[in-house]
């Protein structure tokens, strides 16, 4: 018997269900492409999202949004592509990426813009989107470098990391998991505005709901002197990976190590056994301009290099 063809739907509502029960499911999917997450800044995009299935069972799903005649895999995620099961293999995502290229080109779509999910959140192998990619001739358009380590096996440690978190203990830094978001977001917000003359991705009317809706996935650690917030970081936590979304500090956290303390304590207490800690990027320009001091202090830590690849197809 041959085998069913894959059939492309566009993501409704009606899919909902489905579509986060699959997520749950799949091999490299996490929180950020369950519904709850994708759909709070849906009037922000044109969602594309796409549900690939076969014989009736999903086989793929693609989060994705539009902007005129360039579809994107999806530019209000951290990270994209498709998601995918346990059961996928390399012949069936090259059918179902040549079934994807076909209905974009039938929907006027005149390039696709395609970020991968990095392989430190794969519970299993799952890069046949890059080989898929390859084969139909997709160029990488950027690469960021992220700051990672390995459970079990931790780079060297600097000792003027181990020197910072003693000098914040000393002067009293405590550290620890906050409840409130409002003073660590000023912080974090006049850093930004101050430094690139932007502000934080979410709002922080943004940030609270999305941590209401995820308080196992979302979570904010800050130290503190004196009672303020001289410092913090937002976790988001998967399965295997707990991903710095943001981090800051004042010119007194500087001062006392107060990020040094703060990493040292989440690497030593709160996430010795998660498989991979990501401090995130380094970098600037698609990849081609590297922060060497902001990369240093990450790989004081121990953090080694992780690649995030983009790519971008022509349709037609």
């Amino acid at each position: 018997m041959p085998d069913v063809t894959v059939v492309i739907r566009p993501y409704d509502y009606s899919y909902r269900a489905k579509w986060d029960a699959f997520v749950r499911s799949s091999k490299n999917g996490t929180f950020l492409f369950l519904r709850d997450y994708m759909d709070y800044h849906a009037e922000r995009f044109e969602d594309s999202s796409l549900v690939f299935a076969r014989d009736s069972d999903i086989i793929a799903l693609f989060p994705a949004h539009r902007s005129g005649g360039h579809v994107y895999s999806h530019q209000g995620l951290t990270y994209g592509g498709f998601v995918v099961s346990d059961s996928m293999t390399t012949p069936t995502m090259l059918e179902v990426f040549e079934q994807l290229c076909a209905y974009l080109h039938g929907t006027e779509v005149e390039r696709l813009h395609y970020k991968t999910v990095p392989s430190i959140y794969h519970s299993l192998p799952a890069e046949e989107d890059r080989y898929a990619l390859f084969r139909a001739g997709a160029t990488l358009s950027r690469r960021d470098v992220l700051s990672v380590v390995a459970a079990g096996r931790r780079g060297l440690v600097q000792k003027r990391r181990k020197r910072g978190a003693a000098r914040a203990e000393r002067a009293g830094v405590t550290v620890g998991r906050a409840k409130a978001w409002a003073p660590f977001w000023t912080l974090l917000t006049r850093q930004l505005q101050e430094r690139y003359g932007v502000g934080p991705v979410h709002a922080l009317a943004e940030i609270e709901l999305l941590a209401h809706r995820f308080p196992d996935n979302i979570k904010i650690f800050t130290a503190q002197h004196e009672g303020e917030d001289i410092a913090g970081a937002v976790i988001f936590e998967s399965s295997r990976v707990a991903h710095v979304q943001y981090i800051a500090s004042s010119s007194t956290g500087r001062n006392l190590g107060a990020l040094d303390a703060l990493f040292h304590y989440l690497l030593e207490n709160v996430f010795p056994d998660k498989p991979y800690f990501d401090f995130g990027i380094s970098n600037e320009k698609g990849g081609r301009v590297l922060n060497r001091g902001l990369i240093e202090q990450k790989e004081g830590f121990g953090a080694r290099a992780v690649v995030h690849d983009f790519y971008e197809l022509d349709i037609g």
